[in-house]
């Protein structure tokens, strides 16, 4: 359990031993802490440090506070991971050939993984983001389109059921959604390029929905494929 704290810099000795308790398994994800009154008695610390490593945890994500309940190891921890990844990836500006490299190698297994292992919820999540982005299409509304777009791809992620997939996924998430954005800029100009990405995206549906594993793959490098030649054409 808890340990006497012997150091000077106590809040951060506070935030450590708690990290390091997250990490073996001895706090679990949701599982509530001990108040600052109990937790200073453990650790045999001042409860402005118990309060200031407190703090220090929630702004960077690792536990939230419930006003007049405690505070409690967050269930998830992307938020911790994911921000400054992503600011940093963003912040190294990688060209638009390698952020299409990157898609290809994490989405195409995806799709494959997900004609594998999709729920029949999920199939119908893809399809009804499908409808959304063909309706979108329709009535020109772009920011409608690209969110459609972005959820589409991100769900097939999910309904791979690999994680760290997913996870890359998020990683990269903010330069790939500004990859979508644009490239749904430059590529869907035309009705007829529009109806052909709305068909490409419902032929990986198809596959998805009927366990075609090969099939999904296929159909999700002819998609990628289509917009690198599209997208770097017009860079």
């Amino acid at each position: 359990m808890f340990s006497p704290i012997k150091t000077t810099k106590v809040y951060e000795q506070v935030i450590k031993q708690i990290e390091q308790m997250i990490i073996s398994g001895e706090l679990k994800r949701g599982q509530k802490l001990p108040s600052e009154r109990d937790l200073s008695e453990q650790l045999q610390v001042s409860r402005a440090s118990v309060r200031e490593a407190f703090r220090a945890l929630e702004i960077i994500g690792l536990i939230h506070v419930r006003q007049g309940e405690g505070s409690y190891i967050k269930e998830s921890f992307e938020e911790f991971l994911f921000q400054p990844l992503t600011l940093l990836f963003t912040l190294q500006q990688s060209n638009p050939q390698e952020i299409i490299e990157l898609r290809r190698i994490i989405e195409l297994e995806a799709a494959y993984l997900a004609a594998k292992r999709c729920t029949d919820e999920e199939i119908e999540l893809l399809r009804s983001l499908v409808v959304e982005l063909i309706e979108a299409d329709k009535i020109n509304d772009t920011l409608r389109s690209e969110i459609a777009d972005q959820r589409f791809h991100y769900s097939i992620a999910k309904a791979s059921k690999n994680l760290l997939l997913l996870n890359i996924l998020h990683l990269s998430s903010g330069l790939i959604d500004i990859s979508v954005q644009e490239a749904r800029g430059k590529i869907t100009t035309t009705v007829e390029k529009k109806d052909l990405v709305s068909s490409q995206h419902y032929r990986i549906y198809e596959a998805i929905k009927n366990k075609q594993p090969l099939e999904a793959k296929a159909c999700m490098k002819e998609h990628i494929d289509f917009i690198e030649e599209q997208y770097l054409k017009n860079f």
